[in-house]
């Protein structure tokens, strides 16, 4: 059963359903055209990443550096934005700036990696400025930096955990005390990690005590979804958005 709603950005009927990157199995990631077909498919929960610039633009993108997706090469943090704007994911779509997604897809609601320190003051600055406080929930493995942005932003901005934060309350799940921060809003977790259960019943009944949702990632294959969703987690991130639409049709969950 889903847990109570802790900030505006958690309201919705159900399970939540991420399209992860918008759906990174065709090899569009984080790209406008793989947002749209989310938003096509009826996905308003997508998630993405952010880095910074040198000239402190903020791109929905996932790795350091272009090489890996795009045509061109280099670290996104060395380049300014007159050169991140020609590279071309799968050589043809361009990277997107952040701001444009959220004046694109008025109607998304964001969940923002933050993949590295310089990104973070930029985002947090972009969501002032276009008050979309209730629009995103920002997360990133470094605990001290999700940390760090709820000192900042107060909590008009949701959060999840960082690492530290999902590994203090599995340790209390086992009733080990541990500190856990106590401003985040949902928990965003793998199903295992390094061949270690981390999503069980245990672990669901110490975040909903906290009043934390938990969100699983990134699951592709239709029968975890549906034991995840049998277990009571809150939301599913996903790859392949149409499978995860379906698994939520069948049974009668999505909204």
């Amino acid at each position: 059963m889903t847990t109570r709603v802790r900030h505006p950005y958690l309201d919705h009927p159900g399970p939540l359903p991420f399209a992860h990157r918008g759906g990174a199995a065709d090899g569009l990631e984080n790209t406008a055209v793989a947002f749209r077909r989310a938003v096509d498919l009826g996905y308003r929960y997508i998630e993405t990443d952010v880095h910074a610039t040198a000239d402190g633009r903020l791109v929905a993108f996932h790795d350091e550096t272009l090489d890996r997706v795009t045509d061109a090469a280099g670290r996104i943090a060395d380049l300014p934005w007159s050169d991140v704007r020609h590279a071309r994911v799968a050589g043809s779509e361009p990277v997107p700036l952040f701001e444009e997604l959220l004046e694109s897809f008025p109607d998304v609601r964001w969940n923002v990696d933050v993949k590295a320190e310089p990104a973070l003051l930029p985002l947090l600055d972009l969501l002032r400025r276009t008050d979309a406080w209730d629009r995103v929930c920002v997360g990133s493995f470094s605990e001290s930096r999700v940390a760090r942005a709820q000192r900042l932003a107060g909590p008009r901005l949701a959060t999840s955990f960082g690492t530290r934060g999902v590994a203090g309350l599995r340790l209390g799940s086992y009733g080990v005390p541990a500190p856990v921060r106590r401003s985040a809003v949902c928990a965003q977790v793998p199903e295992t990690h390094a061949g270690i259960r981390v999503v069980d019943r245990r672990f669901l009944r110490a975040a909903h005590a906290r009043g934390l949702q938990v969100h699983v990632w990134t699951v592709n294959d239709a029968e975890r979804m549906a034991a995840l969703l049998d277990l009571g987690v809150d939301g599913i991130i996903t790859d392949h958005i149409e499978t995860l639409r379906d698994v939520l049709k069948d049974r009668g969950a999505w909204a």
